[in-house]
């Protein structure tokens, strides 16, 4: 927490300053990654002036999260507990950034984001596929201390002097206008969901779902570290009604490892995006002379190269084991000589405006499911549907209700590696009777006053790392947001 009061007492003398001296709004955006995505624009403690060349804002998330006991016959290593427990997590972050060209057509940003990341999730964040708290590192010896989260050259390349309005994004780029065709550039450490995978209904753990497979596309196994950042290059091309973006990363050492792979022969996250934005419902609400409803339809592709085991060849090892002469014989995943193997995928991605209020959004992921879950979580194949509201009807244009449901899998070996007592990075109950992991969450986010808001959060999950001996489990969660 000294982390957060340092950050409000900076943010209250240079933002607060700032925006006396030069004017401005409250339209800081929370998330997304181009002017086409369907956010809501939070308020914020603070006046923020867009149009300076200078950025300094920042966020604190607080999430408590508490489920009773449930049915658990069993557990082991990587399990969910099943005696009620409860944890709280913390995230600070310090947003700042400089446009060091400011002519929109060929505008150079400079990014530098600080962040803070303390607590723990509920049984270390072990035990479930679609973990319930997107905030939470995943190696809780890594500690509070503050870290370099972001830091990131932003280059844009206009291909026309007519510009488009977009709202700033913080974390990625301090443009508010772009040429509406050109080339946008990226290098450096960045959060590859910032850019690829973004939905407005479905990104944003801080105002909207928490539940890691809600928010992302949990069969993307994408290149990060523990704490979800990697260093990358990102080449993006944006016209009127398309964009395309290419992504190449790097990966982690090991799976959900602290360190990164330089070497690109050795390891690599490369990462292909068609966004499509005009979708057949604003066509149809266009015929009937209706509003203009927004959406957009994603394609997004990936290859990773990395020292992945198999999970067919380990299961192989630990049956022949068991056949002679070691019938306690566990597969290990890791046991494997370095080396570079592949793994590949597919999502799409689609969001939805049906009203001025109302919203819809769903994904679909799938992945090869032969080599090990590496850098997200275990998922190879994933559907998700849902929806948001903003609360206009009953006079508080601020609030959200959300509501959504994701079922996750994984393929055959998989499976069969958790049956024998293999562990995963993020499962393994020492036994397995498959079924899907599948979830439903609701969320009510309040806006209290200026960028205070205050959520509260109910997740129920059946069959919790696909196994249907254990559970069903509901968890509950109380979230205060503050935007300054």
């Amino acid at each position: 927490m000294r982390f957060l009061a340092r950050l409000s007492i900076i943010l209250f003398f240079c933002s607060h300053g700032v925006a006396q001296a030069m004017g401005g709004d409250n339209s800081m955006l929370s998330g997304g990654a181009n002017e086409a995505q369907l956010y809501r624009a939070p308020l914020t403690m603070f006046p923020h002036n867009d149009s300076s060349r200078y950025l300094l804002a920042g966020q604190a998330n607080i999430i408590f999260q508490s489920h009773p006991a449930f049915h658990s016959p069993y557990e082991g290593t990587n399990s969910l507990l099943a005696r009620g427990e409860y944890k709280t997590s913390m995230v600070g972050t310090l947003y700042t950034g400089v446009k060091v060209n400011s002519n929109p057509r060929y505008e150079t940003d400079a990014i530098f984001d600080l962040e803070e990341a303390a607590g723990r999730g509920v049984s270390e964040a072990l035990g479930l596929a679609g973990f319930t708290n997107l905030d939470v590192v995943r190696n809780p010896n890594l500690g509070r201390v503050p870290y370099l989260s972001r830091y990131l050259i932003h280059q844009t390349i206009g291909l026309t002097s007519k510009l488009t309005d977009r709202k700033r994004i913080p974390y990625s780029s301090l443009a508010i206008q772009v040429p509406e065709r050109r080339f946008e550039l990226s290098a450096g450490k960045m959060s590859l969901p910032d850019v690829l995978d973004v939905n407005g209904p479905g990104s944003d753990s801080h105002l909207q779902f928490m539940n890691w497979t809600v928010d992302n596309n949990g069969a993307w196994d994408y290149a990060a570290d523990t704490r979800g950042y990697t260093y990358a290059f990102v080449t993006e091309y944006d016209d009127i009604d398309w964009s395309a973006r290419y992504v190449i990363a790097l990966m982690p050492t090991v799976a959900n490892g602290v360190h990164l792979q330089w070497n690109l022969r050795h390891a690599s996250g490369q990462n292909v995006e068609i966004e499509y934005r005009k979708t057949p419902f604003a066509l149809l609400s266009r015929r009937l002379n209706t509003a203009d409803r927004k959406g957009a339809i994603r394609l997004l592709g990936y290859v990773n190269h990395a020292n992945m085991g198999n999970y067919r060849i380990q299961v192989e090892k630990a049956l022949y084991e068991r056949a002679h002469g070691d019938p306690t014989a566990v597969p290990a995943i890791t046991n494997h000589p370095l080396q570079s193997t592949v793994k590949y995928g597919v999502g799409v991605n689609f969001e939805q405006e049906l009203t001025q209020d109302v919203r819809l959004f769903g994904r679909f992921g799938w992945n090869d499911g032969q080599h090990e879950s590496y850098a997200y979580t275990e998922v190879d194949q994933t559907f998700e549907l849902g929806g948001d509201l903003a609360g206009t009807r009953w006079g508080r244009a601020n609030d959200t209700v959300g509501i959504a449901g994701v079922s996750n899998a994984i393929k055959h070996y998989h499976q069969e590696y958790l049956a024998l007592g293999g562990l995963g990075f993020l499962l393994g109950d020492g036994r397995l009777d498959y079924a899907r992991e599948d979830i439903l969450e609701t969320y009510y986010n309040a806006h209290n006053w200026r960028g205070l808001y205050t959520a509260f959060d109910v997740q129920l999950i059946a069959h919790p790392g696909y196994n249907q001996d254990r559970g069903p489990v509901a968890m509950f969660s109380v979230r205060t947001h503050v935007d300054f």
